[in-house]
């Protein structure tokens, strides 16, 4: 990934962790200091936004491994999980966990700055090669286009996506009760993302574009990744994984 001018007039320090990705080492760039006030990080989102990149289309003939992560909290502790699986049989390869301390205040909108610490954590301890990273939690689809996975996206250089439960923004159409059954989200006039029904009559999920992915691949590779539940596979083993984590166990133990 390439390297960014600072933005103004907020302060960019520049912060780099390395995580090994099996046969390579990958720098992850965390562009910005995350010691913000709530105002200067909304500025901030602004300013990142226009970076994202919608595209290319991603082939899933030559994803081998798809990676979620989650974050599960306590007081003001994050435990984050990473967890990988092979693609397209939905194994679980390889989990990851990190504790660090929750400094950002919650506040909708900017979760980024609140979990990326523990993520990146976890994200510097996996071993293995990873070929995309689907996060619960927003991409373009966010008040300044900057959601988490979108925000993640910049500092990592493979394609992320946002699949999450709940609306930020947007308008749309149901879609139909049957599995498979797909809808525009709609913001200021332009599509941000996909209503996505992975189970009949079940609630669909929001999916957005994060960084480095097409909006059609996105929503591909959630399909892809969801067998009989709602959410993806990526985000439940990533959701169980934190919550072990944060009791004290294995985040790798038995799984649900």
């Amino acid at each position: 990934m390439g390297h960014f001018p600072p933005p103004n007039p907020i302060g960019w320090v520049g912060i780099f962790y390395a995580f090994r990705l099996r046969g390579n080492c990958v720098r992850v760039e965390m562009l910005h200091s995350l010691d913000l006030s709530p105002r200067e990080a909304r500025r901030l989102q602004g300013e990142l936004a226009p970076r994202v990149v919608e595209g290319p289309p991603l082939d899933l003939s030559d994803v081998r491994h798809i990676a979620g992560a989650d974050v599960s909290t306590q007081g003001d502790r994050g435990f984050a999980t990473v967890v990988v699986l092979s693609f397209p049989g939905l194994e679980v390869v390889e989990v990851r966990g990190y504790e660090a301390p929750l400094e950002f205040p919650y506040v909708p909108g900017l979760l980024a700055f609140r979990e990326i610490p523990s993520v990146v954590g976890a994200l510097e301890r996996v071993e293995t090669e990873v070929d995309a990273l689907i996060l619960d939690a927003h991409g373009l689809a966010h008040p300044r286009g900057m959601g988490l996975a979108s925000h993640l996206g910049l500092f990592l250089d493979i394609p992320t996506v946002g699949c999450a439960k709940s609306r930020l923004v947007g308008e749309y159409e149901d879609p139909a009760p049957e599995k498979g059954s797909v809808t525009d989200l709609v913001h200021r006039g332009g599509v941000v993302g996909k209503m996505v029904r992975t189970r009949t009559n079940v609630s669909p999920v929001y999916v957005s574009v994060g960084n480095r992915i097409d909006l059609d691949s996105a929503v591909d590779l959630v399909f892809a990744c969801c067998t009989r539940y709602r959410l993806p596979e990526t985000t439940r083993e990533a959701h169980n994984a934190a919550n072990r984590l944060r009791r004290g166990e294995d985040p790798g133990g038995p799984r649900l």
